[in-house]
């Protein structure tokens, strides 16, 4: 009878205890799911949730303010996630606020960071939709390393080509590095061009100063320049002296015929210049006639002091003498 009632007393102990044990539980669980105090839903959609399993933490400001509730696949690449979040939290929570996912820890479990902005909106209500920001993922970045391994590996291959080509003296740059003659040739290059180069900039320079002294208001050039109206009289006159030139060649080649006439013996002045007897003829009329006027002068006198004519030279003496008066 005794030990019946010491295994029921032990019976009863190890219920009593059981059940403590797993309410003690369900209050770790159900608090840590937040379940016993007043929560709000709340949404954020994503194109990769790493990983992320319904009862993962949410946090905001690094402080845990809520759980992931569900995970539902609502588009090809989109996820909607679900989050329940500590009612006594929402006044801190604005509206644009973004949500992104990340890991607890280097090797823990995927999280949701809540990240705040400085904003005046209003705080967040059940049911709204926040922002959301997808990180790269370490499969991302562990591919994005392989690759970029990858390339390194055939970048050393070819710089290691390239290197032993140089080292061996092929190529131009191998020439220049192992060819001492032709690296001193190309510094003589070098020194020619800086050379040349500064000629022409010092040619430059000079005639900046000119262009700079010439007065545009008083000087030829100038006036040339700025003004229309001069440089179309100034190609007005090119045209006229063209114009003129071509008349002075066409009278110069009329001269040249006209003289090539004269030498050829055609032309009355040929035969003038060239002709003596036609000369002595010419020279003999002129004679004549001075002798012939001469003649005529004396029989006029005559006529004057002769008896019949006296009177009509006196008449006309008379008729000077009243015009001079």
């Amino acid at each position: 009878m005794e030990k019946s009632v010491s295994q029921k007393l032990k019976l009863g102990v190890f219920t009593v205890l059981g059940t403590l044990l797993l309410v003690a539980a369900l209050y770790f669980v159900g608090n840590k799911q937040h379940l016993f105090s007043s929560n709000i839903r709340i949404k954020s959609q994503f194109a990769n949730v790493n990983g992320l399993e319904i009862g993962n933490n949410v946090r905001y400001s690094g402080i845990n303010v809520g759980t992931v509730s569900s995970i539902e696949m609502i588009g090809d690449y989109r996820i909607m996630v679900e989050m329940m979040i500590q009612e006594s939290i929402i006044k801190h929570i604005k509206k644009d606020a973004v949500a992104t996912i990340g890991s607890d820890g280097l090797v823990g479990n995927m999280i949701i960071n809540i990240i705040p902005r400085e904003s005046k909106l209003s705080s967040i209500i059940s049911g709204d939709t926040i922002q959301s920001y997808s990180r790269i993922g370490s499969d991302d970045m562990l591919t994005t390393l392989n690759v970029t391994n990858e390339n390194a590996a055939l970048l050393t291959a070819d710089l290691l080509k390239i290197t032993t080509k140089v080292i061996d003296g092929k190529g131009t740059l191998g020439l220049l590095i192992n060819d001492s003659t032709m690296a001193q040739d190309l510094k003589q290059t070098i020194f020619q061009l800086k050379k040349t180069s500064s000629g022409a900039s010092n040619v430059i320079n000079e005639l900046n100063k000119i262009i700079s002294s010439i007065n545009k208001n008083e000087s030829v050039a100038g006036v040339l320049l700025s003004d229309s109206i001069s440089g179309k009289k100034m190609k007005t006159i090119v045209s006229n002296l063209e114009q003129s030139s071509f008349d002075i060649n066409k009278i110069t080649k009329n001269l040249d015929s006209a003289l090539t006439n004269v030498v050829s013996g055609k032309g009355a002045l040929h035969y003038l210049t060239e002709d003596e007897s036609l000369v002595k003829k010419i020279d003999t009329t002129i004679n004549n006639i001075k002798e012939g006027t001469d003649l005529f002068n004396k029989n006029m006198e005559a006529l004057k002091h002769n008896f019949f004519f006296r009177g009509y030279f006196k008449k006309l003496e008379k008729e000077e003498k009243k015009k001079d008066n």
